[in-house]
């Protein structure tokens, strides 16, 4: 009878211990799932580190990638609790599809300047540059927020250019750059910045033409709801602020 009552205890309490939120298989901590742009790369992940140490038991899970396809994701029901844009128009691929939960609100702004490897074998100097023959240049698709940009900035500036390849996020124009197999490729400033040992950024006037509006918002079916919430607090608080601008970000 002893042991009966001691295993009907156990139950009572494990059933007590459980707030309700999804949990993963292994040890109990909670796990939030964040859909960024892959830009944010960088900033969000020291973000979740810290998110993290003020939250025992909790896991801050990325899926970095490119705005377009993450919105399309969360659009088909891939579970998420917070999804952070590079652009208004790839949030309203999620609000209008009534995925998201309140109103997003912008965080940061982001600008394209130019990637060349450091020793800059094309001799790029400018956004005209980009359309001399020969130059092997990369751009994101324009799908994406940073080919958008990229689009708008190059007609700004009246430059026509027939990249290599479209890419389908910033990271993989960056990755080409850096391993030497590009001449040049249009990417956000903050991208350049966390890449500074291996790609030289050049600023040009245009990029003011093209400025990015980084929307975030927590999810209307997230698993987690309140840390999701808490998350977007962090992110648009005087600490996630800093995190931020300290990666290259403009204040919105």
């Amino acid at each position: 009878m002893m042991a009966a009552a001691a295993a009907v205890l156990t139950l009572a309490a494990a059933g007590c211990g459980d707030t309700g939120g999804k949990r993963d298989g292994g040890g109990g901590a909670k796990t939030l799932t964040v859909f960024a742009a892959a830009s944010l790369t960088e900033s969000f992940t020291a973000l979740g580190r810290s998110f993290e140490g003020t939250h025992p038991g909790v896991k801050v899970r990325f899926n970095f990638g490119g705005s377009s396809a993450l919105a399309q994701q969360i659009t088909q029901g891939a579970p998420a609790d917070v999804f952070a844009a590079a652009s208004p128009a790839t949030m309203k691929t999620v609000t209008d599809g009534g995925a998201a939960s309140g109103q997003p609100q912008v965080f940061a702004k982001n600008r394209l300047v130019i990637a060349v490897p450091p020793q800059d074998p094309g001799k790029v100097a400018k956004l005209a540059d980009l359309a001399r023959p020969g130059l092997k240049v990369v751009l994101c698709a324009e799908q994406v927020p940073c080919g958008a940009a990229a689009e708008k900035a190059l007609a700004a500036a009246g430059v026509r250019v027939k990249p290599a390849s479209q890419e389908q996020d910033v990271k993989a124009v960056l990755t080409k750059v850096r391993l030497g197999e590009a001449d040049a490729g249009l990417v956000y400033r903050t991208d350049a910045k966390a890449a500074a040992a291996q790609v030289k950024g050049i600023e040009f006037a245009e990029s003011a033409k093209a400025v990015n509006d980084y929307p975030i918002a927590a999810l209307a079916k997230a698993p987690q709801p309140a840390l999701a919430r808490q998350f977007v607090g962090l992110v648009l608080s005087g600490q996630g602020r800093t995190a931020l601008t300290g990666a290259g970000f403009e204040s919105p």
